[in-house]
């Protein structure tokens, strides 16, 4: 009896051992959910943006400046009869600033006294006129007589000569008088521009407001010189209306083909965190810019600011909208990149079959351009697009992008084969006739530290969370 329990006891301990092996291996693939991240399938609207960087400033600038050299005199009041400073509410045809006018003063007098000199000379000319004119005539009765008389013992050939060079003169001295007069009026004219210039220039220092609005910038100080060479020197910067600002953003050209006028667009500014601010894309400017080999474009935003809680020169964060998805099921993009340990592919009893167990690297996974653009073209998917509804530009052709998902049913991990639609950056779009809303999805794993770990096949060198993996629930 001894003997048989010594060889007893060994073979049920080997029977045991050889057991407890076989059912480890093919065991139910239980999964322990406090090991993974997970996230939960939304019924959600899925937008494809592009996002940009702009500055916000007023619709309609006016840049007032000075048309000569002077020194600023005052500055004008506004309309709660303060001096016009910033952000002082002005109207059109009010008093902006006085340069010095003393010498424009008297250029002005001495332009009226060269014309009233002008209007003296044409009554001289107008004098020498009438002289030139009676000594004529009595050159022309005299050289009458010289002509009846002849020459004859009455009238002696030098006196018949002297008569009719004296009328030949007086005939030169009456065209000479004639045309001083119209010199002297011709200074008069002279005199009246160089008085009107005068008197412009004498108003010039007098700064008026061409519209109204209100001063976004005052750039001289009472005391300052400004001199207006080739450009007139800018004193002030008037907004017409801040109720109507516009947004100018640079794009780029890999992007520009997206952005249609007439699209809305959402944007936000950091003064106002908590705000979200809509406009409208008015129009794409065609003046290019590069920069280090970059080519954008300009594209302005029009946006209401009924509230003025938008300040002139706010960095504004721009969101296109470029293709838009309404109430389609979507999970965090992680989930895509997620595939568990190959211990639980191989004893899970769902990947059993023939062509269902794969590694991570065999794993489709569509990028966000390519997710973006292989949304199904079915009900549900196509629907509910902003601006008219359609197809994005890519999404016309071709069938939706597949990959696969690990869905927690009942403590057991199973695979789900879905089509890929359109992303957002953070969820992407998701299609499967076993797949539901409130689905729990893995999304990553927790390392035995508590600490989310990476995703399979991402690179060791990547932050854990890279990916829209903080997403998802634990």
């Amino acid at each position: 009896m001894k003997k048989l329990l010594l060889w007893l006891v060994p073979l049920l301990v080997l029977a045991g051992g050889g057991y407890a092996g076989y059912w480890w291996h093919y065991r139910p693939a239980k999964a322990d959910a406090a090991a993974y991240r997970t996230a939960t399938v939304k019924l959600t609207n899925i937008v494809q943006i592009i996002s940009a960087t702009g500055t916000v400033v007023p619709e309609d600038v006016i840049d007032v400046g000075s048309q000569i050299n002077g020194q600023i005199a005052s500055f004008g009041v506004d309309l709660e009869g303060k001096p016009v400073d910033y952000r002082s509410t002005i109207k059109e045809g009010q008093v902006l600033a006085l340069i010095d006018d003393a010498i424009y003063a008297a250029d002005v007098a001495s332009s009226e006294a060269q014309l009233e000199q002008s209007k003296a000379q044409v009554r001289v000319s107008e004098a020498s006129r009438d002289q030139a004119k009676a000594r004529l005539d009595q050159a022309q009765l005299d050289w009458g007589r010289a002509q009846k008389l002849g020459q004859s013992r009455a009238l002696s050939q030098a006196d018949f000569d002297a008569s009719k060079s004296l009328f030949e003169q007086a005939q030169a001295s009456l065209a000479l008088a004639e045309a001083s007069i119209g010199q002297s009026k011709a200074s008069i004219a002279i005199a009246q521009a160089s008085l009107l210039r005068s008197r412009r220039n004498l108003t010039f220092c007098t700064i008026l407001s061409p519209v109204s609005g209100v001063i976004i910038d005052r750039r001289v100080e009472i005391g300052q010189t400004v001199v207006a060479s080739l450009n007139a020197p800018s004193l002030f910067l008037i907004a017409k209306d801040l109720k109507r600002m516009k947004v100018l953003v640079q794009v780029n050209e890999a992007d520009i083909g997206n952005v249609i006028p007439g699209r809305p667009v959402a944007f936000s500014v950091e003064a106002f965190p908590n705000d979200a601010f809509k406009g409208e894309v008015r129009k794409v400017r065609l003046n290019a810019t590069m920069t280090q080999n970059v080519v954008t474009y300009t594209v302005e935003i029009i946006t209401d600011n009924a509230e003025l809680k938008l300040l002139p020169y706010l960095t504004a964060n721009v969101r296109f909208e470029v293709a838009r998805r309404d109430q389609v099921l979507a999970v965090p993009s992680a989930a895509l990149r997620w595939f568990p340990p190959e211990s639980v592919v191989a004893a899970s009893p769902l990947s059993a079959s023939p062509g269902t167990t794969r590694t991570a690297s065999d794993t489709t996974m569509p990028s966000t351009s390519e997710a973006s653009t292989a949304a199904p073209r079915g009900k549900g998917a196509g629907e509910g697009r902003g601006g008219g509804g359609g197809e994005d530009r890519q999404g016309r052709s071709g069938r939706p992008a597949t990959s696969k998902i690990w869905v927690f049913t009942d403590g057991v991990l199973r695979p789900v084969t879905v089509k890929v639609g359109l992303s957002d950056g953070s969820l992407i779009q998701v299609e499967s006739d076993d797949l539901e809303e409130g689905d729990v999805v893995v999304v990553g794993e927790v390392s035995a530290s508590g600490q989310p770990a990476a995703a399979s096949g991402a690179s060791p060198f990547a932050p854990p969370n890279m990916g829209g993996g903080r997403r998802g629930g634990r």
